[in-house]
């Protein structure tokens, strides 16, 4: 528990620190809650009045000590039924690392909450009940982090306080999810011991699983190594806006402006704008007022060219020795995030980094079961939370990467035209790193989720 002045007394110390997005899933009463609780109260991230409210609200329910989750489920309808319903993020600090959290719900109706809390996360701890072990759910989030090349994930297997602190049991979850995960691909995954209720192992170390010597979940954290090195990809940059001030002091001044999305851009490099293919040479970059020779992501500048170029909105920079591809045809992985279903033939807006394109969707090749992976061939129409293949035919050339190789320019969204909901959330290119998928026929009653 900390004040209000000890934190801004250490915002100095905290900018020069690295910063962790991450998100935890897991089935319905896992704990996810009370483990961000317990990581928030333990690392002493909890302003005092914050936690006389857990504690005034957790007395009137009979409670004898503070309801932890509570730190974390703020709508009403989250602390009345003990749920999660809403992705919700927290921000917190220790002296080593700055972290961003998303808190996404367990219940199968709210994946795509979870996609929206993973989409960026550099971590994701999947939380596993240690009474009930790997479940269709536990699957299901280790696939959605495998889809979302998640490349870290933590297996937290909680509550082994009620099986006695049995290293087996942890051994047989441990063993059986990291077969499943590795399946996938994901990369680096790592299985801790955790009671989030009673703080074993979750900020110190548990005394009653001394068989277990491998970090906490805060330490962890802390150490994971993130590379947020966006300048080792090739240079992407989604012109923004144009500037032309047409002023006395700068009469024939043409920047495009926007944000580097990745990779590095220096002067006198050849580049090519996309769609259009047109080559130029970079004159200059500013930035901050100031002109410099080499910028790199994710710095905001402005960028001239040698040449006038008809140069909008949405069209893409990149060097001229290894530019995107371009395409009309978008075969992609979305996960469905409306209420109202996506079905093959609709008119949709497609948005990508700073472009938006008139589109249809041309094919909905499959429909992935999570449950087992396997691939449901031409289910006509996609509901909220399914994840399927779609083929999406675009009214105008799009420059866009694999998923794979960059989630800044591999991803898109999926808009209705008529009211601007977003209707899917796209990943370019293959869907898993490994792994074949089977495909089986559709079942009877349509859908799986």
């Amino acid at each position: 528990m900390t004040s209000t002045t000890d934190q801004v007394a250490h915002l100095a110390d905290l900018a020069a620190t690295t910063l962790l997005r991450f998100a935890t899933a897991g089935s319905v009463d896992d704990g996810k809650s009370t483990l961000v609780g317990r990581l928030l109260h333990d690392s002493k991230s909890v302003l005092t009045d914050q936690l006389e409210a857990v504690e005034r609200v957790s007395a009137s329910r009979g409670q004898d000590a503070p309801d932890l989750a509570l730190l974390t489920d703020g709508l009403r309808a989250e602390r009345e039924q003990g749920i999660t319903i809403d992705v919700a993020y927290r921000y917190f600090a220790t002296t080593r690392r700055r972290f961003i959290l998303a808190d996404t719900p367990g219940h199968v109706q709210y994946t795509r909450n979870m996609v929206t809390g993973a989409s960026t996360a550099d971590l994701a701890v999947v939380l596993v009940d240690a009474r009930n072990g790997v479940i269709e759910q536990t699957r299901r989030h280790a696939a959605v982090a495998a889809l979302l090349r998640v490349p870290h994930v933590v297996l937290a297997v909680n509550k082994m306080d009620l099986v006695g602190y049995e290293e087996s049991v942890f051994a047989k979850i441990a063993e059986e999810f990291t077969a499943y995960a590795s399946d996938l691909g994901v990369p680096e995954i790592t299985a801790i011991p955790i009671s989030a209720l009673a703080g074993d192992n979750v900020v110190e170390p548990s005394s009653h699983m001394d068989w277990y010597g491998g970090p906490t979940v805060l330490e962890h954290l802390e150490t994971v190594p993130v590379s947020h090195d966006l300048t080792a990809c090739p240079a992407r940059f989604p012109v923004q806006y144009v500037i032309r001030p047409q002023t006395a002091e700068h009469p024939d001044y043409r920047g495009y402006a926007g944000q580097i999305a990745s990779g590095v851009l220096r002067v006198g490099e050849a580049v090519t704008v996309l769609p259009s293919g047109r080559t130029s040479v970079i004159a200059g970059i500013d930035a901050l007022g100031e002109s410099v020779d080499i910028a790199w992501a994710p710095q905001s500048v402005t960028v001239r060219l040698a040449d006038d170029i008809d140069i909008s909105r949405g069209d893409l920079i990149a060097p001229s020795a290894n530019p995107p591809a371009t395409t009309q045809d978008v075969i992609a992985t979305v996960c469905h995030v409306a209420d109202q279903p996506l079905a093959v033939g609709a008119r949709v807006l497609l948005k990508h980094t700073t472009r938006t394109v008139k589109a249809i969707v041309k094919e909905i090749p499959s429909r992935l079961t999570l449950d087992d992976l396997s691939q449901h061939p031409d289910p006509g129409q996609l509901v909220a939370n399914d994840i399927g293949r779609v083929v999406v035919r675009t009214a105008e050339p799009l420059a866009l990467d694999a998923y794979a190789d960059s989630r800044r320019t591999g991803s898109f969204l999926l808009i209705d035209p008529a009211d601007g909901t977003t209707l899917a959330a796209g990943m370019a290119g293959e869907s898993f790193a490994s792994q074949a998928r089977t495909t089986v026929q559709a079942d009877e009653e349509g859908w799986d989720f």
